[in-house]
This record gives structure tokens, C-alpha cells and sequence, in this order.
């Protein structure tokens, strides 16, 4: 079908419009990839593709237990590691040469005990773990990992570790303790300091590095004891 314009001249209306058609792709469209599901994070994937072939079910089990138990949680690495946040840190997971692990950053409220499987061996709470049969079931873990949830829930604060009590014996060189029975009241002054100020004199005078620093010390810190004096008295003040 042709089409005569004012000029005279034809146009093949045919042949337009079949120039006018899209051209054919000339590459192929990009490939789907895998959906990300909320609080997923892919530096999770990559972690557990690169696991030894043994850890890579257990660490897609704990991971799939962790968001069935926590529907809002979030993924992130925390040392190197897999790690679950839900107002805080939840658990953890990692991978080894010969082993995994799991372990709750409350664990000790949940489950009673501080890090290590029943053998206190591994650095979670469920010991090494080399295939699934190691773990509890199911059930089980989904109230620990909802305990967690609820315990931050809460705002409960993971426990401190308990300051040992028990203070290392404090070497007193000789040639201090020499220097202090010559001075009875620096000796009396020194006997009935604490721990800690003992350990601030004792320190001060064991660093000096040259032999005529350290006697200007002793003679300073028996100048300071004879007047009841701290080894940091200059500060007690402010």
C-alpha cells in the first residue's frame, strides 16, 4: 500500500511500518536471582558456601530455626562470624575445619551454663558440632531461641562475669623491704595500705629501668610512706 504525498512523492506504507518494529534482543535477559527474605543478610550465604561440606546443613538448619523461632530477626557477621539481632544480639553460629558451633549471647540465663557443650569443650553452648545429630531437636531449640528473643524483649542484661576474690601474692623485692625496715614508720605506713597501694609503690619502684633511678625512688617513697602518703597522693584530690 502505497501513500502519494503533496510533494508526488510515493511512500510504502508497508514497508514503514516494518521498519518501525523492535529489533530482536541481542542479549539474553538477566538472570533471576534467589529472594532475599526480610532481616537476610547475603554475607550469610557467602559464609555458609564457603563452609566445609559437613557444617553447610547444620549452619542452614540453625539459620532456618533462628527465623522460624524470631519472624523480625536480623541477620549480620560479628567477628568474622554469623550472628542474629533482635534488639540486641541473640546467638551465633560458626564453622571450623572439623566442627560447628552455636551458642545464645544470654546463654547463661537460658540454658543455665556458661560456653561449652556438656564436656565443656567447643565455643558455644551445644559443644562441637559435626552433623545434626548433635544438636537438640527442634522443639527444643526454638524455646531457647524464643527465651532469647524474650529475654530481650525485656531488656535483660546479659550477666558480668563474677571478679575473682581472690588477689595474686604481691612480690615485694628485697632491697624495698630492706629499704622499708629502716624506716618503721614507712614500714608501719606501708603494712597497713591495701592491696592495690602496695602494688602502686611495689610497680613504680620495679620499673625504673637504671639502678640510680630506682634508689631516687626508694628514697622518694620512703619520704612519701613516713607521711602517710599514697604513691599517687598528688591526684587523690583531683
Amino acid at each position: 500500500m502505497a501513500l502519494t504525498t503533496r510533494e508526488g512523492k510515493e511512500i510504502d506504507l508497508t514497508r514503514a511500518a516494518s521498519e518501525k518494529k523492535s529489533p530482536i534482543p541481542t542479549k539474553d535477559p538477566p538472570a533471576r536471582t534467589k529472594p532475599i527474605r526480610h532481616g537476610e543478610d547475603p554475607r550469610v550465604d557467602a559464609y555458609i558456601a564457603k563452609a566445609a561440606d559437613f557444617a553447610k546443613p547444620i549452619l542452614k538448619h540453625l539459620r532456618q530455626l533462628v527465623h522460624a523461632g524470631c519472624p523480625g530477626v536480623v541477620e549480620t557477621m560479628k567477628w568474622g562470624m554469623p550472628h542474629f539481632d533482635h534488639k540486641g544480639i541473640l546467638c551465633g553460629m560458626a564453622a571450623f575445619k572439623a566442627h560447628s558451633s552455636f551458642g545464645f549471647w544470654k546463654g547463661e540465663l537460658i540454658l543455665g551454663r556458661h560456653q561449652g557443650g556438656a564436656d565443656g569443650e567447643g565455643m558455644g553452648h551445644f559443644g562441637k558440632i559435626t552433623s545434626l545429630a548433635d544438636l537438640p531437636d527442634d522443639k527444643t531449640l526454638l524455646g531457647c531461641i524464643r527465651r532469647a528473643v524474650a529475654l530481650n524483649d525485656a531488656g535483660v542484661m546479659k550477666p558480668g562475669r563474677p571478679r575473682s576474690q581472690v588477689k595474686p601474692n604481691l612480690v615485694v623485692p628485697a632491697y624495698f623491704t630492706a629499704a622499708l625496715k629502716k624506716n618503721k614508720t614507712a614500714l608501719a605506713t606501708f603494712a597497713a595500705f591495701s592491696y592495690s597501694h602496695k602494688k602502686e609503690y611495689v610497680e613504680w619502684i620495679t620499673e625504673a629501668k637504671r639502678a640510680e633511678t630506682r634508689a631516687r625512688r626508694i628514697a622518694t617513697a620512703m619520704d612519701w610512706l613516713a607521711h602517710g602518703k599514697a604513691r599517687n597522693w598528688k591526684y587523690a584530690n583531683g
